[in-house]
């Protein structure tokens, strides 16, 4: 329906009050407002009155105010032809309630006034030329013709204005819950990249001394020198996995904090510690088998721990929480598991900016994350790619 055009649409309603006008004409000639005591009955010219009113109908959406003007002229000549039929008031009444609805709210507090100062006109004028009982009449007529198309129109806009409202205010939330989103992903990459130049940074400069070292290895010692040529690739291919992922993270911009010294999955005590403190009941398992693991990795691990305990402590304070540290094929496997909280939760709701930022970590070294319920408690859980994995 909404794919039909407005003037398609108020064409057929046109239609519809022409023909419902001629019906009403032919079979109850008598339904109508008469100006004189004895009226004609309707003819030919009643007819052309009711036909340029429907002409006016089809102008309800596109210019409503030229429409009830129009309306008007043909109520005005049914006065002149001594009675008005009941098809032109119908598509008055409607006529007035488009005016209202439709135009700017200025125009449409004027037609409001206007429609006001006419049910004064019309009890007045009946006070002059009859008794009260007249003017009781014309007061009751006046609201049918004028106030109730008025009063239904303007609730109709009220309420429409207070959902336009509310869906602008719904879509600026929007709107800021994702730049919240983008801002938290951003901020997290910038830290990440950080992190990883520190690694190849300390790698790079463990080559430049091992490179020194068989610059200085005499010529018949092929052995040491073998030993720290290898090292030197091992280190070298390090680098590029680590400059590789690092690459993807880096960020136009200038990053204001210090350089810190990159965390492992063996400083897990610095976390723990602060998460028991506010009541966390934190218990670590560790069964990794030992095999080697990227920098990039670590840090993704570390800080995927680091935030799932912050969102236990923030949304189940006093809960029980596992961390769960394991080697699954070439992946390493990070779960972090609360049980519900012993306490009403202090935080509040956020926008999911911590958890978008954990799946960057995962995704930038190539594993995945899942973050949700279970077990009445709440799951966080990464797989990561060890050494040598793709």
């Amino acid at each position: 329906m909404d794919d039909v055009p407005l003037l398609a649409r108020d064409s057929a309603a046109a239609a519809g009050y022409l023909v419902a006008g001629l019906v009403l004409m032919l079979f109850v000639p008598d339904v109508r407002i008469s100006w004189e005591a004895a009226p004609p009955p309707p003819g030919a010219a009643a007819v052309v009155v009711l036909v340029v009113a429907c002409a006016a109908e089809v102008l309800r959406r596109t210019a409503p105010l030229v429409g009830l003007a129009i309306s008007v002229a043909t109520f005005a000549a049914g006065i002149v032809l001594g009675a008005t039929d009941l098809g032109v008031l119908l598509i008055f009444t409607d006529l007035l309630y488009c005016a209202v609805l439709f135009t700017s709210r200025r125009v449409s507090r004027a037609v409001s006034g206007a429609a006001g100062a006419g049910i004064v006109a019309v009890v007045v004028l009946s006070l002059v030329s009859g008794d009260g009982r007249a003017a009781l009449y014309g007061l009751l007529n006046a609201a049918l013709l004028f106030a109730i198309p008025v009063m239904w129109a303007s609730e109709v806009r009220r309420h429409r204005t207070l959902a336009d409202a509310e869906r602008d205010r719904a879509e600026q939330a929007e709107r800021m819950a994702a730049l919240d989103r983008e801002a938290a992903v951003a901020a997290e990459r910038t830290r990440m990249a950080r992190d990883l130049h520190d690694v190849v940074a300390g790698q790079l400069s463990a080559i430049a001394l091992q490179s020194a070292a068989a610059l200085n290895l005499p010529d018949a010692d092929a052995p040491a020198l073998r030993r720290v040529l290898g090292s030197v690739r091992e280190q070298s291919v390090a680098s590029l996995g680590e400059m590789r992922a690092m690459i993807t993270l880096l960020r136009d911009g200038h990053d204001a904090d210090p350089p810190a010294a990159p965390a492992r999955l063996d400083d897990l005590g610095p976390l723990l510690g602060p998460a028991r403190a506010t009541g966390l009941d934190v218990r670590l398992d560790d069964s990794r088998r030992g095999a080697p693991t990227r920098a990039a990795v670590e840090l993704a691990a570390h800080r995927i721990v680091a935030e799932s305990l912050t969102n236990a402590a923030k949304h189940a304070p006093g809960s029980t929480v596992r961390v769960a540290l394991s080697d699954k094929g070439s992946a390493l496997v990070v779960e972090v598991a609360n049980t519900a909280g012993s306490r009403p939760s202090t935080g509040v709701g956020g926008a999911g900016t911590g958890l978008a930022g954990l799946g960057e970590r995962a995704a930038a070294v190539g594993g995945t994350l899942h973050a949700g319920p279970a077990d009445d408690g709440w799951l966080v859980r990464a797989e990561l790619p060890l050494e040598g994995a793709s």
